[in-house]
């Protein structure tokens, strides 16, 4: 993970959109592209992305959002799917102001970047995805790994979280250690309920069905040791959808953090290129 840290020039409040509070960040930018809405992984809260902020640069506004039940996001009443997430983050770019953006999910985030994009086309002009894949319908990882998904434990307790990150997430965290343990130490346990509403809400969806109909230029990246979101997944997507480039990477699952210094330059490129130069 890089060094730097910017987290002081982001503009950090709680919002309220149609009654679920919500925490954003936004990361001020001085290019003249769309902005970069930001979706976290299950149980995931904003801060954790803040290395592939920091290596993205200025040159991009970044929005990043605690989806209800993560970090400072309490969690609702009931689950919410990935159709209502994706309404709920419209109306959230609404009341931010904001238009047309490029959107980037990684892994659970994955899902629901793919749902708004189909969902609401109009408003998703460029797509990136990161370590997913088409949810139900997709190569599962490794069964020992997956079991402990099921669980919130590794939000709770950062000590366990540094101990099984290497064994769950792959990648650099194997070689490098204290990787795991300040990754752990970022974390911000959200709402119990909240995880467990997470799991819910993306049960049974899929995606695999529609992606051929998805009509933005779509970046996916894909870490070639990732356990939980195995590559062939990327693959698959990566055939599905029309206008894509697949990019797979030396890394694992959290490669978008661990590898930041890599992938943001690819990332930018992507978001930045004229649209003549895309697929």
């Amino acid at each position: 993970m890089p060094s730097g840290h910017r987290a002081a020039e982001a503009r950090i409040s709680t919002i309220d959109v149609g009654g679920q509070q919500l925490q954003v960040a936004i990361q001020p930018g001085h290019g003249k592209g769309r902005p970069l809405l930001l979706l976290n992984g299950l149980g995931a809260n904003l801060e954790l992305l803040q290395p592939f902020v920091d290596a993205l640069g200025d040159g991009i506004e970044t929005i990043r959002v605690d989806l209800p039940g993560v970090g400072g996001s309490p969690a609702p009443l009931i689950p919410c799917r990935f159709p209502g997430l994706a309404r709920l983050i419209a109306q959230t770019l609404d009341q931010l102001g904001y238009g047309e953006v490029d959107v980037l999910g990684i892994s659970w985030g994955g899902g629901v970047a793919q749902q708004f994009a189909h969902q609401y086309p109009d408003r998703c002009r460029r797509l990136v995805l990161v370590s997913t894949g088409t949810g139900a319908i997709m190569v599962p990882g490794r069964l020992s790994v997956l079991l402990r998904l099921a669980s919130p434990r590794r939000y709770l307790d950062p000590s366990y979280m540094a101990s099984i990150a290497a064994q769950l997430y792959g990648g650099r965290l194997r070689s490098h250690p204290e990787l795991a343990a300040r990754y752990a130490g970022e974390v911000r346990a959200g709402d119990t309920k909240g995880y467990y509403w997470q799991l819910l809400g993306a049960a049974g969806w899929t995606s695999i069905h529609w992606l051929h109909r998805l009509r933005q230029p779509t970046l996916i990246l894909a870490g070639s040791d990732d356990r939980i979101v195995p590559p062939i997944n990327a693959k698959l997507m990566a055939r599905l959808i029309p206008h894509s480039t697949l990019h797979v990477f030396e890394d694992g699952h959290l490669g978008l953090l661990t590898s930041a210094d890599e992938l943001a330059p690819i990332v930018r490129g992507f978001l930045t290129a004229p649209a003549d130069k895309l697929p």
